[in-house]
């Protein structure tokens, strides 16, 4: 969004820049993060990961109070007047996203997400929370990391224009959908391999937001997690189908209906991990479809079978071999391992130009 004035950046680059810096600096120094992008893209999901990772980093315990202001009035914030003891003056009663832990083994993060969203009534009573951290009479503990996200107001949704004294004591960054990026999230995260594959295979399938149109149901990352699920549960894309229709629109689960039929004629994966000769298939769509499957496969391989997809994969044509060591490699329960296997140097040696 060029009139916004502001860099853009993708999940993990936020998440990595973001993590140790609260790690190591205290969080009433660090100002107020603002995260603007389209729906569905994983704004509020950034934060998680960032709490997942900070409480690696920092050897505390991160807890998450996430604030949907769209839901909130300005009373909400301040808390309820009541009258003092004497009847004289009036006391605000403590909100409940106040009631944090203080201690130094702990870590809070506030989202006040949705902001864009919210009245501007309720956006002028966030101006204390953002800047000051209080507000009222009531004050946040020193361990608490306040950040915000919402929508642009180009996004055709919900969205107020955020006035410019509150956007003033932030920090902005716009999210932007990559590929890349989002697999890394996704494979770890054991996002069906069929959905992995259809993304490797079409790219722009990830995500297809347009607020020129009036559906209701598009692809995007929240909405691809969404179709995971349905998968998982049900255990049938066929069965499945109207649902994966519902999240991600009638068109867009036809196409990737029609692709999922390319893991019929896969060979083998218990074959290719019991290192058995398989014949290479040659058609890029099940090339892409079994990129996905190994992919999937290595994070409950043992060592062998570890090996033998290994020297597979390296058998593989180059561009699906690096799109294969590429997806691997973002796995971090098994980079210690692989690091070291012979096999896996060889990987990297002979597509480092690739991979690169």
């Amino acid at each position: 969004m060029a009139n916004m004035n502001i860099m853009q950046m993708n999940i993990n680059d936020m998440v990595d820049l973001m993590t140790p810096l609260y790690a190591k600096t205290s969080p009433k120094k660090v100002p107020s993060l603002m995260i603007w992008g389209p729906p569905g893209i994983g704004k509020s999901q950034s934060f998680r990961e960032i709490a997942i990772k900070l409480e690696n980093l920092a050897r505390k315990n991160v807890v998450i109070t996430d604030v949907r202001l769209l839901l909130f009035n300005p009373v909400d914030l301040r808390g309820i007047p009541v009258a003092d003891a004497k009847k004289e003056l009036a006391i605000w009663l403590k909100p409940q996203i106040f009631q944090m832990n203080s201690s130094e083994d702990v870590i809070n993060i506030l989202i006040l997400d949705e902001i864009s969203a919210a009245p501007l009534s309720v956006q002028a009573a966030a101006y204390q929370i953002t800047l000051d951290r209080i507000i009222g009479e009531h004050k946040l503990p020193d361990n608490c990391i306040v950040v915000a996200a919402g929508n642009r107001v180009t996004d055709k949704s919900v969205s107020y224009k955020m006035p410019k004294a509150l956007a003033n004591r932030m920090t902005h960054i716009e999210m932007v959908c990559d590929v890349d990026d989002w697999k890394k999230w996704a494979i770890p995260h054991g996002i069906d391999s069929t959905i992995i594959g259809y993304v490797n295979f079409k790219n722009s399938s990830l995500f297809q937001f347009d607020p020129s149109n009036d559906d209701v149901a598009y692809p995007t990352p929240r909405s691809w997690e969404m179709v995971d699920t349905y998968i998982k549960q049900i255990g049938s894309i066929e069965k499945a189908f109207p649902l994966i229709a519902g999240s991600i629109g009638l068109g867009a689960a036809t196409e990737f209906r029609a692709y999922t039929k390319v893991y019929d004629k896969l060979p083998s994966i218990k074959d290719i991990m019991d290192g058995k000769k398989v014949e290479m298939p040659s058609e890029p769509s099940i090339l892409y479809a079994l990129s996905s499957t190994l992919s999937a496969n290595v994070q409950k391989a043992k060592e062998t079978e570890l090996k033998n997809i290994i020297n597979f994969i390296l058998e593989m044509p180059a561009e699906f071999a690096t799109l294969t060591i590429r997806d691997i490699a973002v796995i971090e329960s098994l980079r210690k391992k692989i690091q070291v296997m012979p096999e896996w140097i060889q990987g990297i040696k002979k597509y480092r130009g690739f991979i690169m």
